[in-house]
């Protein structure tokens, strides 16, 4: 069974922006569908309630001081102290230091961690582990500052990973390398199997608005120092200066006041909001430290990964085309419907949509017609920088080709992809199949020639317009329509299936118009077989 990932924020010295970057990287895995706990350990001076406080269902009634007091009392495990933060409905919870009134300060004092060592309270914590790594997906633990038993606790025993957070003084990079050193010595000593730590170095409080100079120099000092915390996670080929960037978080003197939760705020971010770099240090975690080449060559790319992972989207798929392919396209979304693939046409040329493409489907598939067209070029390029590519096994762009379309006019982006074609003449079954093979990771199986027949049928029917350029064609449609009755009636499929090919032609637009519009009566013959078909097919799926 998977269990969750214990990650520890430490810093060395206070007043960094610890509680601030844990807080908000808490609420973004959240949102991103992960299961998270968050741990308020600094007992001495509690605040990550605060973050909180505006969107905790309750207060408080305890919390990591009880747990040694439920110790003290008997208790086999950890009693249920974490209260549920409501944000957008996703789980997140906070275990406070204790409950927030004037007992605390006594009862934190009362506490003496080396006896409660003596008498098996480690053991107790490594159920307690047990317990929230089987509850949660991650457990953020936000440390005491300094070295103390409680650091010992939250940086040796505890967590998976550690998350260090400094800022770009002497006073914090003199100890920042040799603190992850004593708590990997402090873990060889510990009678659990817990490797080596891997650390997330996190450089806050940069501000390079103003002195830039100054802070490009800090920055590349601080990569130096830091430069051994990278040693057993990042990708040889990334350069730790840059690994730094990525994870610096500018000081924004906006977020400086109070205890506030910036990404509640920032829902999308531009580069040089404080959010920005939150989402990039929360992608780390869920990354699990790993793809770092791809975080150097696509931020924007990593973080998708990391939050489209437990996503749920509205739809499988989304289909681009361009105006000239529309029938194609809606005969290809039916097909794909029929084989249980939620799908639907994007709206081109809406702006809003545009804003919505890249989180509506899961996919994208462009119909492409001889060329791709300028809005059909925005959509996939802003469907990419939210993706990872077509061989990711994740979210992946498709491209079908209108008969007759050249590859090699294509845009260098989807020359290289995968191009299904669809056959002249034809209703877009197979390539249906393969979309949903593709999407779906299996086989949509042999469809019954039958059960294709009556699909073919209703598709057609329901592609009937409103009107007929002329009253000739207006008649050739209402003779088919009652051929096609004549045909379900002596269950003909080879019939149906002919007759459908010629309600397709005899419906395709023309530019000179529709002016005959068609009949109550026919429209009423239409739905009425219609409905017949859909009827027979139920029966032949069920």
């Amino acid at each position: 069974m998977t269990t969750g990932t214990v990650i520890t924020f430490y810093s060395y010295k206070g007043g960094v922006g610890r509680s601030f970057t844990l807080a908000n990287v808490a609420v973004l895995l959240a949102r991103w569908g992960y299961r998270v706990l968050t741990i308020d350990w600094d007992l001495e001076a509690p605040g990550l309630h605060h973050y909180f406080r505006s969107v905790t269902s309750e207060e408080p009634e305890g919390g990591v001081i009880d747990l040694a007091y439920d110790f003290l009392s008997g208790a086999e495990g950890p009693r249920p102290h974490a209260v549920r933060i409501d944000v957008e409905g996703n789980t997140l919870a906070l275990l406070a230091a204790g409950r927030d009134d004037d007992s605390y300060t006594a009862r934190v004092q009362r506490i003496d961690w080396e006896d409660l060592y003596r008498r098996g309270f480690a053991t107790f914590l490594e159920r307690c582990r047990e317990q929230w790594t089987e509850d949660y997906d991650f457990v953020l633990i936000d440390s005491r500052t300094g070295i103390s038993d409680i650091a010992g606790i939250c940086t040796a025993q505890l967590p998976d990973r550690l998350a260090i957070v400094f800022t770009a003084n002497e006073q914090n990079l003199k100890d920042v390398v040799n603190v992850v050193r004593r708590a990997d010595d402090a873990r060889d000593r510990l009678p659990y199997d817990r490797p080596r730590h891997l650390v997330l170095p996190i450089l806050s409080r940069l501000d390079n608005r103003v002195e830039y100079e100054r802070a490009e120099r800090w920055q590349r000092k601080c990569a130096e120092v830091v430069a051994p915390l990278f040693g057993n996670w990042l990708v040889k080929t990334v350069p730790e200066d840059l690994a730094l960037r990525h994870l610096t978080i500018p000081y924004v003197s906006y977020w400086s006041f109070g205890e506030q939760l910036s990404v509640l705020e920032e829902l999308v971010p531009s580069a040089d909001q404080i959010s920005f770099a939150l989402e990039t240090v929360a992608a780390v975690l869920a990354q699990q430290f790993d793809r770092t080449d791809l975080l150097a060559d696509n931020r924007d790319a990593y973080v998708a990964s990391a939050r489209d992972r437990r996503r749920e989207f509205a739809l499988d798929l989304l289909v681009s085309s361009p105006r000239s392919a529309l029938r194609t396209a809606d005969q290809l979304i039916e097909e794909l419907r029929v084989l249980g693939v939620a799908v639907e046409r994007s709206s081109s040329g809406d702006p809003e949509i545009l804003d919505r493409t890249s989180e509506l489907a899961e996919h994208l598939c462009l119909v492409v017609d001889g060329g791709l067209s300028r809005w059909q070029v925005t959509e996939a390029e802003r469907f990419l920088r939210h993706t990872i590519g077509p061989d990711s096994g994740q979210r992946r762009l498709f491209c079908v080709l209108i008969d007759g379309t050249d590859p090699q006019n294509l845009p260098g982006f989807l020359r290289d992809l995968r191009h299904l074609v669809f056959q002249p003449g034809t209703r877009p079954t197979g390539v249906a199949r393969e979309l949903h093979d593709l999407i779906t990771g299996t086989s949509a199986g042999e469809v019954d020639p039958g059960l294709e027949a009556l699909r073919n049928a209703a598709s057609a029917l329901r592609a009937v317009p409103d009107g007929m350029p002329s009253a000739g064609r207006l008649s050739l449609v209402e003779q088919t329509v009652r051929g096609m009755s004549t045909a379900l009636d002596d269950s003909d499929l080879a019939a149906l299936r002919d007759l459908s090919v010629d309600l397709d032609v005899l419906s395709k637009s023309h530019s000179s118009g529709g002016r005959f519009t068609l009949s109550d009566g026919l429209l009423t013959d239409i739905h009425t077989l219609l409905d017949r078909i859909d009827r027979r097919i139920d029966a032949s799926t069920n």
